[in-house]
């Protein structure tokens, strides 16, 4: 039997016990981490077919989270402002299908500029100490542990 990964017990630790703010957070931060790694794949000086593959893989990553974050919004309470995330987030998906679509960074780097700026102004909202979540966001779910499975 190994011994469990401790990244991997940190992570499960803070998600489970992160406010569902910070979890609208780390979803974005997921989010940025990916769209880099795709970035790093058209620099990459290997096969064609690995290179596609290393872009598309995170792509594919980021655009799961974008897409969680997006049936997350409640839209009967979040109103407008509900709205105005689920096109941010559908426009978000239509330029990361096309960068897949066509292995172009220039949408990719659009998107994650976007990202980068939700994740720093949902920031300073939790470091001002509006750390609910607006109306418009409903938390997302919390991680399943083996001992609730």
């Amino acid at each position: 039997m190994t011994s469990p990964n401790p990244w991997q017990s940190y992570r499960r630790v803070a998600t489970q016990t992160a406010s569902p703010a910070h979890l609208v957070l780390m979803m974005y931060e997921g989010a940025i981490r990916f769209l880099e790694r795709s970035l790093v794949g058209f620099n990459e000086e290997t096969e064609l077919n690995l290179r596609n593959q290393t872009i598309s893989n995170n792509l594919i990553r980021a655009q799961a989270i974008i897409t969680e974050l997006d049936v997350r919004l409640d839209m009967e309470r979040g109103g407008e402002v509900a709205q105005n995330f689920r096109q941010l987030y559908s426009y978000y998906n239509r330029r990361l299908l096309e960068a897949n679509r066509r292995k172009t960074p220039e949408p990719i780097e659009e998107v994650l500029r976007l990202v980068r700026i939700l994740r720093d102004s949902w920031a300073e909202m939790i470091q001002r100490g509006d750390s609910e979540p607006t109306a418009a966001m409903t938390p997302p779910p919390r991680p399943r542990t083996l001992e609730s499975a």
